[in-house]
């Protein structure tokens, strides 16, 4: 787990996507834990998945007083997005990508993104959603890679920090909830298998 500067990432900006206002970062966890899911595109198969799986956990997080917030890097797809009701919390735009960065979400070039879209953990993870039904598209910035950020109350710490490899790679719910020390009753899903059709959309 890379070192986070919480003082530094918390005062990016996000776009919310209900009041088209802009908050800082750090107001997400300034008065109670987050987990910040961020994804790498509204349109991706695998996130939307992902973004369904991590909503399982919702009502034990609301239960516990842990804040769901999902995060996306630009708004191609965002209205589809929600109307698809893949997630379950509030969602924000970090329009120029600087929490991104500051997190050390990387950017694939062309040329490394297709043996990432080809490999297993992105072939299983849109087999899954494929299953469910969840479908995507190829809107949006094909590059860009996400992960996770899960902050105290207050900022008091970084509980984790989850980078993906790969654009298949996510957390599993247990790890989820053993990094805040609480126990839920959502079960995870099968991840859906990810082949080049599916991962580069």
């Amino acid at each position: 787990m890379a070192k986070v500067d919480l003082v530094k990432v918390g005062k990016n900006l996000l776009k919310s996507s209900e009041t088209g206002k802009s908050v800082e970062l750090l107001s997400l966890w300034q008065d109670q834990p987050v987990v910040l899911f961020f994804l790498r595109r509204f349109g991706c198969q695998v996130c939307r998945w992902m973004a369904t799986e991590i909503s399982k956990l919702e009502p034990d997080l609301r239960a516990n007083g842990v804040a769901l917030v999902g995060v996306g890097p630009e708004e191609f797809g965002l209205k589809e997005f929600k109307e698809g009701g893949f997630f379950k919390g509030p969602v924000y735009v970090d329009e120029h990508k600087k929490s991104y960065k500051d997190l050390g979400f990387k950017r694939y070039t062309a040329l490394s993104l297709v043996p990432a879209a080809l490999g297993k953990k992105v072939r299983d993870a849109a087999s899954k959603a494929s299953a469910e039904g969840i479908q995507g598209n190829f809107s949006g910035d094909l590059l860009q890679s996400g992960g996770m950020l899960i902050v105290a109350k207050g900022g008091e710490k970084v509980l984790m920090h989850f980078i993906q490899d790969s654009p298949g790679d996510h957390l599993a719910l247990e790890d989820i909830c053993k990094a805040l020390g609480i126990s839920a009753n959502a079960k995870a899903g099968q991840m859906p298998v990810c082949n080049d059709d599916v991962c580069t959309r």
